[in-house]
């Protein structure tokens, strides 16, 4: 395949309709989860869900980078932000994030310097612009995004740039599987693997999925077509019997990644002994630090931050729907008190947010299918 269209290919998508409905036992009941955030969005927004059979489950996991940093860590990134001599860069969606003294756009309103960018070069193109100003770049995300944080770091240590720093809060996913896999609450019967991650760390990281846990993984694009031919893998392999890693995305993810992107991570970056994530608690070596040799570099030795844990509103569910524990629709608060315009948790503010999907693309097909289910036959 060369172009867009031709994984939004309507005859394809009903060949592998047919060729998934053959492999499923009506018997049992599957669940799939697609780890990334941006699976959940394609999924909903092409109705995937709803063209599966009725016994095939997709579950939503934690790979949502907005989504599962804690509030915590929000709060010292409003406290950072606040402070006279810092101008705060951020990428947008961690703008509206709620902390418990605001997001970071109340902390704007309230007077302080928070600006979104595009990338971290662009924060560190406005610490050049403005050398008598403190410039700190909130970092997120998973190993998809570290790389340009780590490249960064070294263009700024090797133009001497002293008055920029990073906030690093990357996190890593294998430890996140590992913590979904070792929880009581879910029994899953395979996964998609994630295809933005998986273009930095490739296919042998999730090796131990398949060979300790029998689970089947197969790491899937983002067009309708990679997704339902990535559950057509998974459910092929549970049919045959097998619990391998299988490439689905192979126009871009290769099984040993991007070795040049892993070095510049492990020049700059190192894994923290532990760190808090939304929904899954303190996970170890779950998230990368800067190395001491970028210390002059780093947000959290420049600046005093709070560093106290701060538990989520308590009618906020996104910890189970990270978690793939309840379906957005089942948080007490879903569509009501909480919606994008006026978030509450995490999942709902994020493009990759599993809340926000359910919002914009499945909520009012979920309440019409809710509503006709109990009209009078």
């Amino acid at each position: 395949m060369r172009f867009v269209d031709e994984y939004r290919d309507g005859d394809v998508a009903r060949r592998l309709a047919a060729q998934i409905a053959a492999l499923v036992d009506p018997g049992r009941g599957y669940k799939v989860m697609e780890v990334c955030g941006g699976h959940t969005h394609t999924i909903y927004k092409h109705g995937i869900e709803d063209l599966l059979p009725p016994n095939v489950e997709l579950v939503h996991g934690p790979g949502c980078p907005v989504c599962v940093i804690p509030m915590g860590r929000q709060d010292d990134a409003v406290a950072i932000a606040e402070r006279p001599e810092v101008i705060f860069t951020t990428f947008g969606d961690m703008m509206r994030v709620p902390a418990s003294r605001g997001s970071l756009l109340d902390a704007k309103a309230r007077g302080a310097d928070v600006r979104m960018v595009y990338s971290p070069l662009d924060a560190l193109k406005v610490a050049r612009e403005n050398p008598d100003r403190e410039v700190v770049f909130f970092a997120i995300g998973f190993e998809t995004t570290a790389p340009s944080t780590a490249l960064t770091l070294l263009r700024a240590r090797a133009e001497g740039i002293r008055n920029f720093s990073v906030f690093a809060n990357h996190v890593t996913i294998i430890p996140a599987i590992r913590a979904i896999l070792d929880s009581p609450d879910l029994r899953l019967d395979g996964f998609l693997g994630p295809g933005h991650v998986s273009t930095v760390i490739g296919t042998r990281p999730y090796r131990w999925i398949a060979r300790d846990h029998g689970r089947p993984v197969v790491v899937a694009g983002f067009e309708p077509l990679d997704i339902r031919q990535g559950v057509y893998q998974v459910l092929k392999q549970l049919a045959e019997g097998r619990s391998e890693v299988e490439n689905q995305y192979t126009r871009v993810v290769r099984e040993e990644g991007n070795p040049l992107a892993l070095q510049a991570i492990a020049q700059t970056m190192e894994l923290r002994t532990t760190f808090e994530w939304r929904g899954l608690g303190f996970i170890s070596q779950s998230a990368l630090k800067l190395r001491d040799d970028f210390a002059d570099w780093d947000a959290e030795v420049r600046f005093a931050v709070p560093g106290v844990r701060v538990a989520d509103p308590k009618a906020c569910q996104c910890g189970e729907v990270l978690k793939g524990v309840i379906k957005p629709w089942e948080c007490k608060v879903f569509g009501t008190a909480c919606t994008p315009d006026r978030p509450i948790g995490t999942c709902m503010v994020s493009s990759e947010g599993a809340c926000a999907a359910y919002y914009n693309f499945g909520r009012f097909q979920r309440r019409a299918g809710r509503d006709a289910a109990m009209e009078p036959a």
